[in-house]
């Protein structure tokens, strides 16, 4: 396990933590914080720290964050945590209002300048886990954000540049109003994904990311190989990591179903089905691997998971348990 980050040398390792375990990290902190946490919420939260070793690595750097605010106003230091996605512009003013006083009782900032929780509170556009939002850029570009997905616009006179930071993205690329022609590109972790003139979505997973082209094409280049170039185009998609690009393959147009805020199963794995819902879901939500290969199909609404749970306990001999509204299994019935 790396070491949590030290404060005035941040650890590099951090940037490699994915945007959502760092917001379900900042979510479990928040509900310890609020006073109101049962024991069987912290039993929980024991659970999902040693899930999986980024979950405790998020949680240890915000443990520094946390020591670094015991000086301020509980109710202000929970506020970095717990503040909704909305009101993006009042927010960062908000949050480097916040971090300002956090350098005088310790220099947070500089713990906190490589992580999401900075990243996200930082970006032009960002959403909280379970939101999706669509945004319209200055030359007509449509964007439409899934669940705790942050992004930043960089236009200038050479290119038009989205940086994709963590989450999902679907973009209705625009025509570009500029006299001389500037690319549209989607830079991520693991590649840039250049647009011909298209509709198409970019997801940036924990350790690979996936391009799904709906209309028109797109190139891709990997961030460690920019030589090795894809054209990608329509109804096919691709999964590529810093280093490789793998072989193309069909998509269907349900690809971008999440858009509209609904989960279309086609044949799909009860895992698959629960890992997918689990984004769009505050907490931990799990699979009993009794059940990981049943298949479910259907429409399930991403806006209300509980009712998407409900729903396919009617389909399928599965029933979720709540241990608390933060922690769901999916098992047996």
């Amino acid at each position: 396990m790396n070491a949590p980050v030290s404060l005035g040398q941040p650890n590099p390792d951090s940037e490699t933590i994915p945007q959502d375990v760092v917001t379900r990290a900042a979510e479990w902190m928040a509900r310890l914080w609020s006073g109101e946490a049962s024991e069987d919420e912290k039993t929980a939260c024991a659970h999902w720290r040693a899930a999986h070793p980024d979950n405790e690595r998020a949680w240890k750097e915000l443990q520094i964050f946390e020591g670094k605010l015991d000086n301020l106003p509980r109710s202000v230091a929970r506020h970095v945590l717990r503040e909704p996605a909305d009101h993006a512009c009042k927010r960062r003013r908000n949050t480097r209002r916040l971090f300002g006083l956090s350098i005088v009782v310790g220099g947070a900032t500089c713990m906190l300048r490589n992580t999401g929780i900075w990243q996200r509170s930082m970006a032009d556009y960002t959403t909280a886990t379970g939101d999706i939002r669509e945004i319209e850029l200055s030359d007509g570009t449509r964007i439409t954000l899934a669940s705790a997905t942050t992004i930043d616009v960089i236009f200038n006179a050479q290119e038009r540049r989205i940086a994709l930071r963590a989450g999902e993205i679907l973009i209705s690329t625009a025509p570009d109003p500029a006299a001389t022609h500037r690319p549209f590109r989607v830079h991520g972790r693991d590649g840039c994904v250049e647009a011909l003139g298209t509709r198409f979505s970019v997801r940036q997973d924990e350790t690979s990311s996936r391009i799904a082209v709906f209309e028109g094409s797109v190139k891709l280049r990997t961030t460690r190989e920019p030589g090795m170039v894809m054209q990608v185009g329509a109804g096919q998609g691709s999964n590529y990591s810093s280093e490789k690009i793998a072989p193309v393959s069909r998509i269907q147009e349900s690809a971008a179903a999440w858009s509209n805020g609904v989960l279309l199963a086609e044949n799909m794995r009860v895992a698959d089905f629960v890992a997918e819902l689990g984004r769009y879901r505050q907490g931990l939500l799990q699979c009993d691997p009794a059940i990981a290969d049943l298949r479910v199909s259907g429409v399930f609404s991403l806006r209300d998971t509980d009712r998407s749970l409900k729903n396919i306990s009617l389909a399928l001999p599965v029933t979720p348990v709540y241990r608390t509204r933060y922690w769901v299994t999916l098992q047996a019935a």
